[in-house]
Parts: C-alpha cells; structure tokens; sequence
C-alpha cells in the first residue's frame, strides 16, 4: 500500500493466583499456553503484550499499556478459571471489544488418571466465559467469544481470531490516515453530503480539504523521464488502451500518477474523494482527461478514490480494500426482469485488482456521461462467483450506519457503453432485495468485494462501534 497501517491488538491472558502456589506446576504452563497463543496471531498486526495475568493489580499494568496504544482491539486468553477483577482493570478505559479466546489445550482429559491440576491447567475450558461477559456487559463493552481447542488445531477457532485481527486494521486505518476532499460533492446529490467534523467525532477520519488549483499543478516538478517510463509500464500493465489514443497522454498521466502517489505519501491519504465541475480547459483539461485511470493506479495501491465527491462510499471502499484486498465503487444500472438479475457498477475509477476475469481496459470517449468534459475512462471485468456489497449511510442525527448483502456475479450479456458492469443473482430476486436494500436508507453508491465478506464487515462495525445491518 502507499501508506501503511498496521493494527494495534492488546492481548494478555489470566488465571487466578490462588491455584498457582497450590499447583507449582501450573506458572511454567500457563507461560508456555500463553506464549504459544501469540505466534497464532498473524504478524499483518502489531501486539501490544500485556502478559500473564493474575491480579487486579497486573490487569490495571495491561491497561495501561493498551490505553497508551491506543490499541484498536483486544483479545483475552483464558487459560483457567479467573476472577473477573482481573479482566476489568484491563479493558475498562477502552472503547474498543474484547475478544474472549476460550480454547482447551487438549481435546478431552484421560477422566481416569487426571488430577486437579491436569484439569484446572489443560482442561478448564468455559468455567469463566460466562462470569467474563456478565461483567463486560455491565461494564458496557462491546465482545465476542471464541471457544475451540487446541490440540489438532482448530481452524474454525484461528479464523475467528485472524477475522478480528483484520478487521483491526480498518479502525487504524481510519484514525491514522487522512481523507483528501478535492472540490466537493455532485451538485444536488444530497444523500452524498456530509459533516466532516462529525465524521472525525464519530469514525476517527480526518479531513483535509484540496482545491482542483493546486491539483492542476501537482505534476509541474515531475521530469524524471527513466521514472515516468517505468510508470507507462506500469499503466500498460494494468491496462488494456482500447480503440485510438495519443501514447503522449499516457505519458502526460504517468506523470501524475508519480505526482499523486508522491502526495499520497505526503498527506498520509487513505482516501480520496474528488468530483470537478469546472469548464475542463487548459491544464484543468489535460487532468481531467486522465483523472479516472490515475485513481485508478492509486486504487490499486491501496487509497479508495472515490468519484463525484462521495466520502462515505471511500469509507467502505477502503474497508473492502482492506479486508478482501479488492473493491469497486458502485450503483445500480439496470434489471434484467428477464432473467431476475440486476447489473450493478459505475463509471469512473475503480480497482484493476477487481477485475478477475480479464485485464481491466481503458479508452477515450468524447463525454463522461452527466460530468465535465471527456477523456479515458475505465472498465473492469469481475469473474462470476459471490460478492458483497457494502454502504456507508447516516440516520437523521447523523449517526452512522452499515448495510451489507451478498449476491452472485453471473455470466451474461452487459451493458457495452464502456462502463464497468456486472449481473448479479440475489436469492430473494433481484426486485425484492432492491426493495429490502434501498428501505435501509443507503446512499445510491456503495462498494463492492468478490467473495463472501459479511461475517468480517461485521466484525469492523463492532470495531469501529456502527450498527450494520444485514439484507438478506
């Protein structure tokens, strides 16, 4: 990615003092479990180790730490029964959940040979899930619970765990990195406006506000001509040229693209969000002509660009990007009633990684359809197979909200305009599920991932403290 962001999850593990001095054996156990835990976790993420805990007082240290962090989660080991005082002290201050990790060492116990510290050190799975949560509940925190085993593995168990561990990584995303806007929103689309300040108060995303002036000139200290051809090599790369073209314009979009990622860089952008509205002359003219493609290249890279000015859709293209490591800004197109399908898809930038099927492509066309001026435009071609949507919208106090589905890309006749589209099959058919979505209040854009991604978004929502909810 062009600006790296690395998850920050606290972990620490309990077990209650009074066992250990009566079973001597069990310190060097629970060290060992506890040690083993942490190489489960995938190294995609930063832990902040709060130890072996079996205190109140050795909970509050962990806080501390984790407080000091600024972690964006927090997994508990529970290697044996525990006294909730000595989880609480350790998560009371955060707002972020707390993944209770609840797996046995061994599978089942040898009922005839075992003792109480066989049992109480290896075998003491879920004796104090239920005390854990009671509490967290009181206490107000938002949790999860991961129960499984040890010994063998378990694969359903490690999933859970590296879902939360990814999930992790939007929340610091958001509060690390910054949200370009350039001009500002499609006139009159007003399901598209937003509060910035209130976007930072409830989601942690910082806006830095760009004018299309200083955009024009952005690639004016651009000459290194061995640079800018790698960069057209890249561009031929990731793109099939359809139709006539001058090969001076890529050269002149190479430019940019160094440009932009040099300012990406520079501002520590996640996202970007940008619509023009201008009289596309002059050096406004030559960027305007290759701006969809140029996102495109930063898209790839990681920062979610999304057209006509949308924040909220950047939002969950980034977390697309994130989670499935692909994404599509979209909208609705057409029905087919025929076949109960509905194509879904946009113009405008969007990721090369999404299209699966074939090399993505761009050509010239004299109009963007409804926008200033004309140039490359792009299209993207994604493989039938599952896909999840996902829309970032707001509630009339300005809260925010998620609203996810999943349907099927399937193969079959497209729209040849030269906009990316796709036929996607949704099990309760295609016009009641655009009844049950579009009742959630979404706004008409929303991003896209191939693949199956709900259980993760819904992780991110509990992460990032938004109510999600599923269309299904």
């Amino acid at each position: 990615m062009l600006v790296n962001t690395k998850a920050k999850v606290g972990v620490f593990s309990i077990a209650l003092k009074a066992y250990l001095p009566q079973f001597p054996q069990l310190v060097p156990e629970f060290e060992g479990q506890y040690a083993a835990f942490k190489k489960t976790l995938p190294d995609t993420v930063e832990l902040v180790d709060g130890g072996l805990v079996t205190t109140k007082e050795q909970a509050a240290e962990a806080g501390d730490k984790f407080r000091a962090a600024d972690v964006d989660l927090v997994i508990l080991q529970l290697l044996t029964y525990c006294t909730s005082y000595n989880m609480l002290p350790a998560v009371c201050d955060l707002n972020v959940p707390v993944v209770v990790v609840n797996l046995q060492k061994v599978r089942c116990l040898d009922f005839k040979t075992a003792g109480t510290a066989d049992w109480l050190g290896i075998a003491y799975a879920g004796g104090a899930v239920g005390e854990m949560v009671a509490d967290l509940n009181r206490a107000g925190k938002r949790h999860a619970v991961i129960t499984g085993v040890v010994e063998g593995g378990d694969e359903a168990a490690q999933k859970e765990i590296e879902d939360w561990c990814l999930a992790a990584q939007v929340r610091r995303r958001f509060r690390t990195t910054n949200l370009a806007q350039i001009g500002r929103p499609y006139p009159g689309m007003m399901d598209l406006y937003i509060d910035e300040t209130n976007l930072y108060n409830r989601m942690g995303v910082y806006t830095k506000q760009f004018d299309w002036e200083k955009m024009w000139a952005i690639a004016d200290g651009v000459t290194d001509e061995e640079a800018i051809s790698e960069e057209v090599a890249k561009i031929h790369d990731t793109f099939d040229i359809l139709g006539e073209y001058d090969e001076k314009l890529v050269h002149e979009m190479a430019r940019y693209v160094l440009a932009f990622e040099r300012w990406v860089k520079d501002e520590n952008l996640g996202f970007i969000a940008s619509h023009y509205d201008g009289f596309a002359q002059g050096k406004a003219g030559v960027l305007d002509s290759m701006l969809i493609p140029a996102f495109s290249m930063l898209i790839k890279q990681g920062t979610a660009c999304a057209v006509e000015g949308d924040i909220k859709v950047s939002l969950g293209m980034s977390i697309m990007k994130t989670i499935s490591g692909s994404t599509q800004l979209s909208e609705f197109y057409t029905f087919d009633f025929n076949d109960d399908v509905m194509l879904i898809g946009h113009s405008g930038s969007g990721d090369a990684d999404f299209s699966t099927a074939r090399k993505a492509s761009m050509e010239m066309v004299p109009v963007f359809h409804g926008k200033t001026g004309g140039g490359f435009t792009t299209r993207f071609y994604p493989k039938p197979g599952p896909v999840t949507f996902l829309a970032t919208t707001q509630d009339a106090d300005g809260h925010f909200k998620f609203v996810v589905s999943e349907g099927t890309i399937e193969a079959g006749p497209e729209l040849e305009n030269g906009d990316t589209t796709w036929r996607t099959r949704f099990p309760m058919g295609a016009r009641e599920w655009n009844n049950r979505w579009c009742s959630e209040g979404p706004t008409h854009h929303f991003a896209a991932a191939q693949g199956s991604w709900t259980h993760t978004i819904l992780k991110v929502a509990e992460i990032i403290d938004v109510p999600c909810v599923v269309v299904r």
